[in-house]
């Protein structure tokens, strides 16, 4: 062997030997994101939490209201959001957009709705169409069931009360989060007592209570009784300075029957996020291949690997 083969020979064994470079630097460890308190966002970003840490990345997730959700992503308090339900949070994409600095990585939830709905003893009193709950509001106590103030769904029932829109105006908004309004409408329920609120898919109320989704919304909460898509935004400037995580973050999607599961494990058997999640990749591996497709551990070593490793310990 010559002396410029066995260089090129000490080279190869070199490169070889060379542990694997991280795509992302160590700013990058600590992933930041936002919960506003649902239950979908609460799966999902489960989901995401047992995936960073099977990757060597640590899952920073804040409980903060949607304005201050999208103000904190805004102003570089957090580095993602995986809950930009569209067209219901338009405005707050719109000022996002504005500001140039978040970027949309995939809709990563199609099928989704979310509109005003009655129990059955609602649907039993005549009610199937906004404009059937006016003639009826001594049955319902003149409320109306929403989530948490600043929700983007209660300010729209909210203005449509002060419009006085199908003969609402002398109607009550009820704010509450989303397991106390459930709570109620399931007391409701249990006594017969007509109720309207705000209901959404996916989430398994629609298992537990039998839900008619009232027409005539549009205008408010949009076509095909509030069809919705869910999307995950990013700070450019993340995005830019952490490529590998991001493009996990790109690859994440899912569909109403996976979340339907999820969070019925948060809601009915009450596991934390992350605990439903790593059940259920336990139960479903195969989604990993899709989601990890080219994206490593922080210290840039097979991502799949790690985090199939990481579910089943």
């Amino acid at each position: 062997m010559n002396r410029i083969q066995i260089s090129t020979a000490a080279l190869l064994l070199s490169a070889i030997s060379l542990p694997a470079f991280a795509q992302d630097a160590e700013t990058c460890a600590t992933v930041r994101y936002s919960d506003p308190g649902w239950s979908d966002i609460t799966a999902t970003n489960g989901v995401a939490a047992v995936l960073l840490e099977g990757l060597g990345y640590t899952p920073d997730i804040a409980t903060l209201s949607v304005p201050v959700g999208y103000e904190a992503l805004k102003n570089s308090q957090t580095d993602l959001f995986l809950g930009n339900w569209m067209p219901a949070q338009q405005k707050f994409r719109d000022d996002l957009d504005a500001a140039g600095t978040i970027e949309e990585l995939v809709q990563n939830l199609e099928g989704a709705k979310f509109t005003l709905a009655v129990n059955k003893a609602g649907a039993d009193a005549g009610v199937v169409d906004f404009s059937d709950l006016d003639a009826r509001k001594d049955a319902f106590g003149g409320k109306i069931y929403g989530i948490e103030p600043g929700a983007p769904a209660n300010q729209s029932i909210q203005a449509m009360i002060e419009a006085d829109e199908f003969g609402l105006g002398d109607w009550e908004l009820v704010e509450s989060g989303e397991q106390a309004m459930l709570a109620q409408v399931s007391r409701n329920q249990a006594a017969g007592t007509p109720t309207v609120f705000l209901a959404w898919a996916p989430h398994p109320m629609n298992e537990a209570i039998e839900i008619t989704y009232l027409s005539g919304g549009d205008a408010q909460f949009g076509p095909d009784y509030g069809g919705a898509t869910v999307h995950t935004l990013a700070r450019k400037e993340w995005v830019e300075g952490c490529p590998n995580v991001a493009k996990l973050f790109s690859q994440l999607t899912f569909d109403v029957p996976t979340e339907n599961v999820l969070m019925g494990k948060i809601l009915d058997d009450g596991m934390t996020g992350p605990e439903a999640a790593k059940e259920w990749l336990s139960e479903n591996p195969d989604v990993l291949t899709k989601w990890l497709d080219g994206v490593t551990t922080l210290d840039g070593q097979p991502g799949l690997a790690a985090v199939e490793a990481a579910v089943k310990g």
